[in-house]
């Protein structure tokens, strides 16, 4: 009986309240703590005097009013209380407040309460201390996981939105209809580099026991944090774990090549596998035919079995021209037809021309001696009528290969 009729008892200090004694001082302590916020932590410095003064103010004062109810009742926060925190923690992910500064400032404003209201605390007020030590801790953990929640729930929301609006853009400029304005902030630039890209398959993707859809999802997320730091506006992206599509804003600005071919480089370590890439620049009413012409050059490349990095048109022309509808593709490709009975014969051609017409080198890769590579040229230029040493016939050589690689399917 004892017991419960100390635990109903409000607690004091020197025979006060405490929750009087907070409440009769709840506005002035109010000022004094959103001042120690400034002082404390650098991003309230960065905030506006008339919300310093104003919204931080009031949320204060009422965690004041919410302490003391605490001290007078002996129990947590209320959920009625704990709403205001919720909205106010709403604002400040909208605002862009870090989270972290934000619950800082909850932690320093139960310190300093503390160290205010205790600081002349004598013996005999030990064990309401102790007791309000314990509720301050309660009172703490339930601001926390208000405020956290809060905070992530509208962040989580801002962020759908702006996913949402991103993805609208992205499907406008893919269909030709560049969208007026700047749809929740995102802006529209005057030029954009276009990106179809080509993503290996990571290991853990065919791990047995692993989530090859998680570890797919991890893949992308690395890659995609790359290409997010290569400009200064955000991308708009069409990615999946097999790869997609990438429109990086790049404005009037002359696009780096070599930068470009890096940032491939870049996402392919970050991914941890092979990313294969092809590239054009394009104003936005440009982008529905850049993008056609990037996976063109795409499927030209892995066709080819082109190496990982960026590829552009000027680099397969060859074999981006022998890949379109043409009469001339077969006959072309039929230079070389007295060698299909010759494997020996073409692989060597093929390693040859790979080379630079450099024989050491083919030999090397052949595993046979330089004279025996001569033999076989010279064999091939008996069954072929093309001659690898001349250099009018070098080309069309370089051609016909294309040529039967085109309709074998890049095989």
């Amino acid at each position: 009986m004892a017991a419960s009729a100390t635990s109903a008892r409000p607690l004091t200090l020197g025979n006060r309240p405490l929750h009087v004694l907070v409440e009769r001082q709840r506005l002035p302590l109010a000022r004094s703590l959103v001042a120690g916020f400034v002082e404390e932590i650098p991003m309230y410095r960065q905030l506006p005097h008339e919300e310093i003064t104003g919204d931080i103010t009031r949320i204060t004062a009422h965690n004041l009013s919410m302490i003391a109810g605490v001290f007078r009742d002996r129990r947590a926060p209320t959920e009625a209380e704990l709403a205001p925190l919720r909205s106010s923690a709403a604002r400040r992910a909208q605002e862009g407040v870090p989270l972290n500064a934000l619950l800082t400032a909850y932690h320093v404003g139960a310190r300093r309460v503390w160290d205010h209201i205790f600081g002349d605390a004598a013996p005999g007020d030990l064990d309401d201390v102790t007791a309000a030590s314990s509720l301050i801790l309660v009172y703490t953990q339930a601001v926390t996981s208000a405020v956290c929640d809060a905070y992530l729930e509208e962040r989580e929301r801002m962020l759908s939105q702006e996913q949402h609006a991103r993805h609208a853009v992205l499907s406008a400029l893919l269909n030709g209809e560049p969208p007026a304005g700047s749809p929740a902030g995102v802006g529209i630039s005057s030029r954009y580099l276009v990106l179809a890209l080509d993503i290996a398959r990571h290991p853990d993707e065919d791990r047995p026991g692993t989530a090859s859809a998680i570890a797919g999802r991890r893949k992308v997320h690395r890659a995609t944090a790359v290409l997010d730091a290569f400009t200064a506006e955000e991308p708009l992206t069409a990615l999946d774990a097999g790869g997609g599509l990438a429109l990086l804003p790049v404005g009037e600005s002359t696009v780096d090549w070599a930068a470009a071919g890096e940032l491939v480089g870049d996402m392919s370590r970050a991914a941890g596998v092979d990313v294969r890439a092809a590239a054009d620049t394009a104003a936005p009413e440009e982008i529905p035919a850049a993008v056609t012409l990037t996976q063109e050059i795409l499927d030209v490349a892995r066709s080819f079995a082109r190496p990982p990095g960026l590829h552009r048109l000027s680099d397969v022309l060859l074999e981006y021209q022998l890949t379109r509808p043409s009469v001339a593709t077969g006959e072309l490709a039929g230079l070389l037809d007295p060698l299909s009975g010759s494997p020996g014969l073409l692989r060597t051609v093929e390693v040859h021309l790979g080379n630079g017409l450099d024989r050491r080198r083919t030999a090397a890769v052949l595993h046979v001696h330089p004279n025996t590579v001569d033999y076989r040229l010279r064999r091939v230029a008996c069954l072929t009528g093309l001659d690898a040493a001349d250099p009018g016939h070098v080309q069309r050589i370089g051609a016909a290969l294309a040529a039967r690689r085109a309709l074998a399917g890049g095989r």
